[in-house]
């Protein structure tokens, strides 16, 4: 008892007598290894360091909010607490709190510190302040500036400055570390500080290393240049962690410990990865829209890309052992519909399950569904499998009773845009290219939900042609579903389904999006991902202008390694088909440039398509319609009908060619007269023109000859299965295989990191979505109808010669596609 009260006494004395003389020989604040003695490396050696209070460059890593509390024996014992920090972490932003006590003397130092930057090269600053026994601790209010350099994921450099306010006494340090495998297994660091009143040989240093093993658990070991060691380890539990570190002299006896306990953002740890039984099921909602990019405030809704890498990550994420899928209200088209599915088989043969919910489905629907280990239909839900079809109406007639003629000029007897308006009744040739898409998409949903459900070809065929309509008694009945319930009783299935409780965790809290960034300096190669998506305009639609702007930004990036390029589109102007392509045929000779057509990228949206390294389609893509067509309307007898007049004057022989009425409200144009032979005929050499340009760059691309091109060309729709039988394409897939083989072709690779830049920029967020809130309606009461819309933009283009899809395609373009432009 004597001994332990005499060490009480005089421990602190010590204590005292050593801060007074070394305090006394510097001022304002304590030198660089001291103040941040709890740090178990160098601040850009390993994690976050203390969260910005050692270089306040390193918050621009930080993810999400962390905190820990650290304390020091070295003053004291184990719960003396004599010496302890605080520190507080958040994206771009530290607090820190550091106690000293010594033998009654008590000062509390604060820390605010923020940063800004990318990863490549980071800025920061904060700012100290003190309370308490100030005097005697010789401290003054300081400012440190840091910096924080990593060029690539093997090499970080750190720099900070430290001074008090008349600069009278300063400091600076630099940081410096080194991963020989470019990630956080193992890092070589050192540091050196210098001080204003000392010279350059006389700075302090340290050098060690630290060992990332196993997820989350780390070890270091570190040498001072006063013959000082340090030793630490940490273990991460996920969002918990723990460390300590212990310190020792040259002749290695134990000086003292640190200790730490951090609580917050979620860390790489061997429990999840390795230990725990998978006990989460991963919520998906496909009830919300799904387009291709999503606003950047405000919105709800999924964006295909995002849905496809939470997919993927649900199956890379040991915690997970299944997806659940909320498809209720489900409207979405079918070439993501597929792409989806696509991914969820891969999600499927990592041995977890997929479950999903439904409310109602037909064919595209039910196909997606049924791709799942157990479908639940509502109680009160319906399915409809009448299989496919396609066709049109026509207003040949309808438009003569009006007064209003129609002249197709149709050279390519595919090309039948005009159809709807200038015939009574289907062409053999549309008749042909129509059935063969009608029989192919019918095939392919047939073998996959025969293989999904375990049909047989007479059971299917019997469902489609004999029964058609399944309420939710008979669609279980007949296999076509597993269980009756609905997406709130979806704890209760799951727990049925699985044998135990399993929790619902939504896509954001994945292990993927939860992960600290340390484990890769420096920013990740970069994938861009470009939309095109429209009509082929130049101020609408996929507006190619400034479209072809984002491409050349695109390739003219270094960190950006290859282009993959989504093209959604029915065609339109040769002009704005030509100035994109073209743009991508200047980036493909710099970097790989990846096309993926999405449900259409036929007639221009192929001329987008063509120079692709690898141009790749969905089974169902429409794509080809490698042709041109035009045609325009004319007085048939509407002057009379309705009493309108035209009058003009003009200075040459042709200027009047396409003059006429605008119709209001459709900007519809009805010319005063037929063309004259000699004006057919320069219009006739234009479309060949054309064409011969169109089909000859095509061959070019492909490789190909022009009469191999033109055989397979003539304005002829082909699905993405024959388009890879014919040549138009290289591969079957979707947005992902896209990325897949843009990693490969840019030498990134598969597995490896990389960040995915999204052009055009998003919208900051939806007008009309913010309008209906405000005034009480539906988005849709206020958005222009998708068809009406294309209908005036051909309108519009009334008499030129165009690169497009037939009208009647429209109808399925745009109800499978509302909303993704």
């Amino acid at each position: 008892m004597k001994n332990i009260s005499l060490s009480k006494i005089i421990l602190p004395i010590i204590a005292l007598l050593f801060f007074h003389i070394t305090l006394k020989s510097q001022s304002g604040f304590d030198n660089y290894h001291y103040r941040n003695d709890f740090l178990m490396a160098s601040p850009g050696a390993m994690k976050f360091g203390l969260y910005g209070h050692d270089n306040p460059a390193i918050l621009n890593y930080v993810k999400q909010p962390d905190i820990m509390f650290a304390w020091s024996d070295q003053f004291g014992g184990f719960t003396d607490f004599n010496r302890w920090g605080l520190f507080l972490g958040m994206p771009n932003m530290g607090f820190s709190v550091f106690n000293h006590t010594i033998a009654g003397m008590r000062l509390t130092d604060y820390r605010i510190s923020s940063a800004i930057g990318t990863k490549s090269f980071g800025f920061g600053a904060s700012y100290n302040w003190s309370r308490g026994d100030t005097d005697f601790f010789q401290r003054k209010n300081s400012v440190t500036l840091g910096t924080l350099i990593r060029p690539g994921r093997y090499f970080s450099l750190g720099i900070t400055g430290t001074s008090v306010a008349n600069f009278n006494h300063y400091e600076g340090v630099f940081d410096l570390a080194i991963r020989p495998m470019g990630n956080e297994k193992i890092a070589v660091f050192g540091d050196y500080a210098l001080r204003n009143d000392m010279k350059l040989a006389d700075g302090y240093w340290s050098a060690g290393v630290a060992v990332e093993a196993l997820p989350g658990i780390r070890v270091t070991g570190r040498y001072f240049d006063n013959n000082f060691y340090t030793f630490g380890i940490e273990f991460s539990l996920g969002r918990v962690g723990i460390s300590t570190q212990g310190g020792f002299n040259k002749d290695f006896k134990h000086s003292h410990n640190t200790y730490a306990v951090r609580v917050g953002a979620y860390d790489r740890n061997i429990a999840d990865d390795l230990i725990r039984e998978p006990k989460y099921y991963s919520n998906i909602d496909l009830s919300k829209p799904m387009r291709y990019q999503k606003f950047q405030l405000f919105d709800k809704a999924n964006s295909l890309i995002e849905i496809l890498d939470a997919i993927d990550a649900a199956a890379e994420d040991p915690r997970i052992s299944g997806i659940a899928i909320n498809a209720t209200s489900m409207n979405i088209n079918h070439t993501m519909l597929w792409e989806l599915r696509q991914q969820l088989l891969k999600f499927r043969e990592t041995g977890k399950k997929v479950v999903i919910f439904t409310d109602n489905a037909s064919m595209n629907i039910y196909h997606f569904i049924s791709v799942a280990d157990k479908i639940i239909l509502d109680p009160q839900g319906l399915i409809i499998l009448p299989g496919y079809l396609a066709g049109n109406i026509y207003l040949n007639k309808t438009l003569a009773k009006l007064g209003i003629g129609v002249n197709e000029w149709r050279f390519y007897e595919y090309k039948s845009a005009f159809e709807m308006l200038a015939r009574e009744s289907m062409s053999d040739e549309d008749r042909e290219q129509r059935q063969r898409i009608i029989d192919h998409r019918y095939d392919f949903v047939k073998k996959d939900i025969m293989a999904s459900r375990g049909f047989s070809e007479e059971e299917y065929e019997r469902l489609i042609n004999e029964l058609v309509f399944f309420t939710a008694k008979d669609a279980l009945e007949h296999k076509l579903v597993d269980e009756l319930g609905r997406w709130s009783e979806v704890n209760d299935i799951l727990k049925e389904f699985e044998g135990k409780e399993k929790k619902l965790i939504g896509k954001d809290s994945l292990q993927r999006y939860q992960l600290p960034a340390d484990n890769y300096w420096g920013e990740k190669p970069k994938i861009a991902v470009i939309y095109a998506v429209g009509p082929c305009a130049m101020e609408t639609g996929i507006r190619a202008k400034s479209l072809s702007k984002d491409i050349a930004k695109a390739r003219k990036k270094s960190d950006i390694k290859a282009i993959v390029f989504r093209v959604e589109s029915p065609g339109g102007s040769p002009l704005a088909s030509d100035v994109v392509a073209a743009e991508l045929l200047k980036a493909k000779e710099e970097k790989p440039v990846i096309i993926t057509q999405g449900s259409v990228a036929a007639s221009g949206g192929y001329w987008l398509s063509m120079y692709g390294d690898t141009i790749i389609a969905a089974p169902n893509t429409l794509t080809g319609s490698i042709g041109v067509i035009t045609g325009w309307f004319y007085d048939q007898g509407i002057k009379d009908k309705t009493g309108y007049e035209t009058d003009l004057v003009k200075r040459g022989e042709l200027a009047d060619m396409g003059f006429g009425l605008v119709v209001p409200l459709l900007n519809m144009p009805i010319m005063d007269r037929k063309f004259t032979e000699k004006e057919e005929d320069i219009i006739k050499n234009v479309m060949t023109s054309l064409y011969d340009d169109f089909v000859e760059k095509v061959a070019n691309a492909r490789g190909q000859d022009f009469e191999d091109i033109d055989a397979i060309a003539r304005g002829r729709v082909w699905t993405g299965y024959d388009a890879l039988k014919i040549g138009l394409v290289d591969t079957l897939g979707g947005l992902q295989t896209a990325i897949n083989i843009a990693l490969e072709k840019s030498g990134i690779g598969i597995g490896e990191e990389y960040q995915i830049v999204e052009y055009p920029k998003p919208g900051l967020f939806d007008f009309s979505g913010l309008l209906s809130g405000l005034i009480g309606t539906k988005t849709h009461e206020i958005k222009e109808d998708p068809l009406i819309k294309h209908l005036k933009f051909r309108l519009k283009h009334n008499t030129e010669p165009m690169l497009i899809l037939p009208l009647e395609y429209m109808n399925f373009y745009f109800n499978e596609n509302k909303g993704l432009d």
